[in-house]
């Protein structure tokens, strides 16, 4: 009942499975009987629609027959929608419409869905791609080995299908007039069977004719064909005779020597490749010295081999020489040959000739009378030197026949210090080779007093050069003199740092030699008149520059409270790059924001004013030239609470308080003492012993006592002189005196030294 109820046999259904299993694995679809996919075209172009369809026949799809077909697209692994119809008989369609299909390769599916999953059932494989690009600069050769006729060409873009590329190639008919284009346009006219030359391999873009396809001294036009599903397109037509494209081996350089009598010109032997034998031959010769930037070229030479020669070598020069060749034919496309090896020839010399650029300086020795010269000169160009300059001579007269002059200097050099008598006026300079010697040049040692120029100014020409620019003075001038030093720290002196300008008119000159950038540079001129040279003006300049390469190092030199003074050593000008525009400090506290101030270069102290006391501040100094800045390290510093004078007041008066409490202390300790010393003490009489006794020989005298507040006029009634006893002690009570008496006038006693007399006065009134 279930199996009833199910609606398909075991047995069907079990061959359905296997044969969608076989339509899942993309069988073709003409394995597959119940299904098809047609398309209008398996290749189309890039971009255009696609339209397919996919027809399914339920009766050859066993298991299919009572179900419900629902028929889906596939384009590789991305579901597509199309349209679904019922066809003629028990078929079902289903069409497709893809625009603008842009896959160069794809496999487009046809699927049904059953039991939920969709199964392939036919498959149709299109490409898209282009017609076929045409292949642009076809070239060929003649290799005379084998005679085979390489040709190569560009491919072009890629038409992303199968292309198929031949060279294709036939025969003139009749006979051509002249000239390229004639050749071409005629062949393309009266074009013969073409014919297949040769096939690239391995997608490469040459290929090669055989000999057996090649007719020798005729005229054969020669194409590239590439054809793909989508058209065919062709090459520009070659016209040539494949021996004008023949390529040569390179001719042999035999030997080079220089005609005798004409010692600036050359002879060179060569010889033809082998296998040119039969050809007429058009050749070039190039040639070159070492330091030339480019080949001087001779042409028009022809024939099979022989002699070229050629005229205007520079003496005492090595010359590199190379030779080509190629068929001598009325065709644009013949080709050269490889330039042959090349081959070194030095030409004769000859005694050197022209005027030497000669600068002195003179000065008198501080004795004997001698004149010291330190003469300098430039080498002569290699157009003057004619071969390799040997040595230099300086002499005091000029050469003669029969006799040489004296020689102050011989050397190999450029510059030579000797001494001359003090009223010599000119030297004679002069170059020598293997050859001879040159005519001398005069050097007149003039005085250098004459008037000086005006507004001389250097500004950078390059990085290895400078210009020099100066006003023209109103006396004629006959030359210029350039001098230019580097500025070191340590001296050192340049001789070959000088040039001489010989235009007298000119106003501007260019420096090269040994100027390196961010070094400065000082220069003088000097202007040569007729019978004197001037005062030299000088300058300074940069060819070019950047920032220090190192700030100044800051000192503290002075701080107080409120200011801060800083000293620092300039650059050193290695370090300097540039010119030193300014200096500029920056202070700052954790407090605060920073400040900062402007120093003039020439400086090298500054005072920072309007400081906190006893605050922390960072300061560092930046050095500026016009090409950029560089800061220095920081110095840390802490202002003072008080200032110098402040200290010193406060010294002081704690010196003077302590002066005062210590005087006030020792007098507190001496308080005893420093009252005697002020205020003495006077004894009293009355306490005395002297006033309690009364000698015996004394006669008693009636006293007439005053009363306290009578005044009046003391007399003295006597005056009695005593003797104090041997052993007797004054101050001590005699036995006899009685121990208590009226009240007595208080006695005034004096005590002198030990031994003198006591003298005692008892006043009565």
């Amino acid at each position: 009942m279930a199996r009833r109820d199910a609606g398909t046999p075991f047995l069907p259904q079990l061959s359905l499975l296997l044969l969608l299993h076989l339509g899942g694995e993309c069988a073709p679809s003409w394995t597959l009987g119940c299904a098809s996919v047609t398309v209008r075209s398996h290749i189309v172009p890039l971009g255009s629609d696609v339209t397919a369809s996919c027809t399914i026949q339920r009766e050859l799809c066993r298991g299919l027959e009572q179900e419900k077909v629902r028929i889906r697209w596939m384009l590789d692994n991305k579901l597509v929608a199309g349209s679904q119809h019922q066809g003629p008989g028990s078929t079902e369609v289903s069409n497709l419409t893809l625009p603008r299909f842009n896959h160069t390769h794809a496999r487009l599916w046809c699927c049904v869905e059953w039991n939920g999953t969709k199964q392939r059932l036919s498959m149709a494989e299109i490409r898209a791609g282009y017609p076929p690009a045409k292949p642009l600069n076809l070239s060929c050769a003649l290799n005379l080995s084998d005679y085979g006729l390489t040709c190569q060409w560009e491919q072009g873009t890629d038409s992303h299908l199968p292309t198929s590329v031949t060279l294709k190639c036939t025969g003139k008919p009749h006979p051509l007039p002249e000239g390229p284009q004639a050749h071409c346009s005629v062949c393309c006219r009266s074009r013969g069977q073409a014919v297949t030359g040769c096939t690239p391999q391995g997608g490469h873009s040459h290929c090669t004719v055989p000999r057996r396809l090649l007719q020798l001294y005729r005229q054969m036009e020669i194409w590239v064909s590439a054809t793909n599903a989508l058209g065919t397109a062709e090459s520009e037509h070659l016209c040539i005779d494949p021996m004008d494209v023949a390529k040569l081996d390179p001719p042999t350089l035999q030997s080079i020597q220089s005609i005798p009598f004409q010692t600036d010109c050359i002879a060179l032997a060569w010889d033809a490749a082998w296998g040119t034998e039969h050809m007429e031959l058009q050749c070039e010769l190039r040639y070159r010295a070492p330091e030339d930037p480019a080949w001087a070229l001779v042409t028009g030479i022809t024939g099979q081999a022989g002699t070229a020669q050629r005229c205007g070598f520079l003496f005492g020069m090595q010359y590199q020489f190379q030779m080509r060749c190629r068929r001598n034919s009325a065709s644009a496309l013949a080709y050269w040959s490889e330039w042959s090896p090349g081959r070194n020839y030095t030409t004769h010399e000859k005694a050197p000739t022209g005027k030497l650029d000669a600068w002195w300086g003179a000065q008198l020795a501080g004795t004997g009378g001698q004149l010291e010269v330190q003469l300098r000169w430039k080498a002569p160009r290699q157009r003057e030197a004619n071969g390799r300059v040997l040595g230099y001579r300086v002499t005091l007269s000029p050469r003669r026949r029969g006799r040489d002059p004296p020689t102050v200097c011989n050397t190999t050099h450029t510059q030579c210090n000797f001494s001359v008598p003090a009223g010599t006026r000119r030297v004679y300079l002069s170059a020598y080779n293997s050859a001879g010697e040159s005519a001398p040049t005069e050097v007149n040692l003039l005085e250098r007093k004459g008037q000086p120029l005006a507004g001389l100014r250097a500004v950078p020409g390059g990085e290895h050069s400078l210009w020099v620019h100066w006003e023209a003075p109103l006396a004629p001038v006959i030359a210029y003199v350039l001098e230019w030093q580097r500025v070191t720290t340590e001296p050192d002196h340049c001789s070959k740092c000088w040039q001489m300008e010989r235009d007298g008119a000119a106003t501007t000159a260019l420096i090269q030699d040994g100027i390196e950038p961010f070094q400065q540079y000082n220069i003088s001129l000097y202007p040569l008149y007729e019978g004197t040279v001037g005062v030299p003006v000088h300058t300074t300049a940069y060819s070019q520059q950047k920032a220090p390469s190192h700030a100044p190092k800051l000192h503290l030199k002075r701080i107080s409270k409120s200011e801060a003074e800083l000293c620092w050593d300039p650059l050193p000008v290695e370090m300097q790059n540039g010119f030193i525009t300014s200096y500029t400090i920056f202070w700052a506290n954790t407090i605060t924001n920073g400040a900062s101030a402007t120093v003039n270069p020439s400086l090298s102290s500054f005072v920072i004013r309007g400081l906190k006391p006893s605050t922390l501040y960072k300061v560092h100094i930046m050095a500026s030239t016009a090409a950029g800045s560089t800061n220095g390290t920081i110095l840390t510093l802490v202002t003072r609470v008080l200032d110098d004078t402040e200290i010193q007041f406060l010294f002081l008066t704690l010196g003077l308080v302590f002066v005062l409490l210590m005087v006030l202390f020792i007098c507190f300790q001496k308080n005893q003492r420093m009252k005697e010393q002020l205020w003495p003490s006077v004894p009293d009489p009355a306490n005395s012993s002297l006033g309690k006794w009364v000698p015996a020989a004394v006669p008693q005298e009636p006293l007439q006592i005053l009363a306290t507040r009578e005044l009046g006029t003391a007399t003295i009634s006597t005056v009695t002189v005593l003797e104090r006893e041997p052993g007797k002690q004054p101050g001590k009570e005699h036995p006899a005196l009685p121990t208590a008496l009226p009240a007595l006038p208080r006695p005034y006693l004096r005590q002198e030294g030990p031994g003198e007399p006591v003298q005692y006065a008892r006043v009565g009134g």
